[in-house]
């Protein structure tokens, strides 16, 4: 049977919202969630009407990570299994998506809640926000939100959240790298979109290229990855767009995208 959509899409100007929309149970990822989440980020995905994805959440909680009774002993090892390769998929995909993914964070992000925010390219979120990753304290050490984490956050910080369960504030996690800004509640939305209007003024292809190139060399020695950006910077000089922002800017003019 198809899975329960737990997630509601609105698509405007080239912004696609997709809100965890399940806030009985406090947005968990459970594997209904996910698969509704990777349906609106996979969906249309190339079109060239498509700039920006913003994932945000109904209720107080943005996502308090799995959902446990799917965890529990009720379900055998293969469903753990499933749940766990599934999450994974979302999380990675996010980071393969061509376009910006953005967290806009109103409340709790706990666990692999937590994760997906640390996945996102971008993440704003309000002065009232939290993350933590609180698997220690249920005997579940938070080992797959920690992939996501320990990329985003310096080593200690991590595993201090790791070891105590302890949230971190929104102004801890701004400080520390987990968010891009930290706006007051009312501002929230104003600057998500802020930020995602001001994405859309730029081409799509070349975007593409630079978010996909951006996290390829994050892997890399410093040698190689500058071998391999040097190179890109070349191909980047190819593309259509690339020769329009330059011949616009030496002619004091706006670009026209081709995107």
């Amino acid at each position: 049977p198809p899975a329960e959509k737990l997630t509601a899409t609105r698509q405007a100007g080239g912004v696609r919202n997709i809100i965890l929309n399940n806030p009985k149970k406090r947005n968990a990822l459970s594997l209904s969630m996910l698969q509704s989440l990777q349906e609106d980020l996979l969906h249309d995905v190339k079109s060239k009407d498509l700039r920006v994805i913003i994932i945000s959440a109904e209720g107080p909680i943005f996502c308090s990570g799995h959902d446990l009774k799917e965890l529990s002993s009720e379900e055998d090892v293969k469903h753990h299994s499933k749940v766990f390769e599934l999450c994974a998929e979302v999380m990675t995909l996010i980071q393969k998506l061509p376009v910006p993914v953005i967290a806009k964070v109103n409340g709790l992000a706990t666990a692999a809640g937590c994760q997906l925010v640390a996945s996102c390219d971008i993440a704003v979120a309000s002065e009232k926000s939290q993350f933590a990753t609180p698997g220690v304290n249920i005997g579940l050490f938070c080992s797959t939100p920690a992939v996501a984490l320990g990329r985003s956050l310096p080593r200690k910080v991590a595993l201090e959240m790791l070891f105590t369960g302890e949230p971190i504030s929104a102004q801890e996690a701004l400080m520390h790298g987990l968010v891009s800004k930290v706006v007051p509640e009312d501002k929230l939305e104003e600057e998500t979109m802020k930020i995602s209007h001001k994405i859309c003024k730029s081409s799509k292809s070349v975007l593409a290229l630079g978010k996909a190139t951006f996290y390829r060399q994050m892997t890399q020695d410093l040698d190689t990855a500058y071998r391999m950006t040097a190179q890109v910077m070349v191909d980047n000089l190819t593309l259509r767009d690339g020769q329009e922002g330059i011949e616009a800017f030496i002619q004091k003019r706006k670009p026209v995208w081709s995107h």
